[in-house]
């Protein structure tokens, strides 16, 4: 049984690079491309290399990125605008789970009392049905 396993095992191993064919290409007269196992008929084509590309070398060193590219100020001018990004978005977050808790509160919930002006009232159904409208309006266009 072993004896099986370990034939079968190496079969498929070896069958791999057995499987690995030529593959071609070529332009029609459209000027579209096609890749095919076989040549066409009558029409120049040339090979592709399926090969897998050589590992890199470790001992290269690594090219500079992006930024240690750029000048110092360019730099410092991208990481503020990058935070400034960042900031907006964790405000515009909390900006959607914040509308988010209203609009379930307000669905939920038809005897609602808002505070206006340090008087607490109750809001009437006309009034809620406006607010749920405005935030889902608002939800749909600042939340994704």
């Amino acid at each position: 049984m072993r004896h099986m396993i370990l034939t079968g095992t190496l079969m498929l191993a070896l069958s791999t690079t057995a499987m690995a064919s030529q593959i071609y290409k070529w332009v029609d007269d459209k000027g579209v491309t096609h890749f095919g196992a076989q040549p066409p008929q009558g029409q120049e084509s040339t090979t592709i290399n399926t090969a897998a590309p050589p590992p890199r070398s470790t001992s290269s060193a690594p090219s500079p990125s992006v930024e240690e590219q750029l000048d110092p100020e360019q730099a410092a001018i991208d990481k503020k605008v990058k935070e400034d990004v960042a900031k907006q978005e964790a405000e515009r977050k909390q900006y959607c789970e914040n509308a988010r808790t209203n609009l379930a509160q307000l669905e939920n919930n038809p005897r609602l009392r808002v505070d206006d002006g340090g008087e607490v009232r109750r809001i009437d159904e006309n009034e809620r049905q406006e607010r749920i409208t405005e935030l889902k309006k608002s939800i749909a266009e600042n939340c994704k």
